[in-house]
């Protein structure tokens, strides 16, 4: 049924461009979609075909506003006649709406939905276009590129989730003394490593104690880490 009203619509689509009828009545609106929704099936398709060349103006208006965007008017009011269809097939009356508010709604949608169905695939064939070659001479795809960058964000979550393994490691694993040397040492704050590096003869001098000794803590502590990395497969 929808095809068929689309067809009919379609082949005669450049008059409609020039001469749209004039929208119903609330009153003969309601007439025609009581007659569409009858037991009678002639009159049925008979009144659906009515509020659909009726409200043909309102397709026109909706695409109106897509225009500049690349696409030839009779193919906006086209796409946007497959949307008044699915609104007079699937409209309810006892919601209270007129049929042209859901209607508009309905066109927009399907218009809406053109243009990311072709933005979607104009993607897609960009992502395999030469966009220049590498050292060897090689053709290089915009596609290379993303593969290449997916796997370098996949290196860094590792990098995330190992980092963060360790940070644990270090609170559960070492005692106090051994968590300070540690951080100090290596410049760990919090999660990353941006704090400062300290020379094992300066910790000595901050914690009062000997170079050789904080340089025994320091080994015995990363024994630890190394033992509970390699328990969770992260070595």
């Amino acid at each position: 049924m929808v095809r068929e009203s689309y067809n009919k619509i379609n082949e005669s689509r450049g008059h409609f461009l020039k001469t749209f009828e004039q929208p119903l009545s609330a009153k003969e609106e309601t007439e025609y979609l009581e007659e569409m929704n009858g037991e009678d099936l002639e009159a049925a398709h008979r009144a659906r075909q009515i509020l659909i060349e009726r409200n043909l103006r309102l397709v026109a208006h909706v695409s109106k506003k897509y225009m500049g965007c690349g696409e030839d008017m009779e193919d906006l009011i086209s796409i946007g006649t497959i949307g008044l269809i699915k609104a007079v097939n699937t409209f309810k009356p006892e919601k209270g709406s007129r049929l042209a508010t859901y209607a508009a709604k309905c066109i927009d949608n399907e218009l809406l939905m053109m243009f990311r169905a072709r933005k979607k695939v104009t993607r897609e064939v960009s992502l395999y276009e030469p966009i220049g070659t590498d050292k060897e001479g090689n053709e290089i795809n915009l596609i290379d590129v993303c593969e290449q960058e997916q796997r370098d964000i996949v290196d860094d979550m590792d990098i995330v989730a190992k980092l963060r393994c360790l940070h644990r490691l270090i609170e559960e694993k070492l005692d106090d003394r051994e968590r300070d040397i540690i951080r100090l040492r290596y410049g760990i704050l919090g999660e990353s490593f941006t704090g400062e590096e300290m020379t094992q003869r300066d910790i000595g001098k901050l914690l009062g104690i000997s170079r050789s000794y904080v340089s025994r803590i320091e080994k015995k502590a990363l024994g630890k880490l190394k033992a509970g990395l390699e328990a969770e497969n992260l070595c």
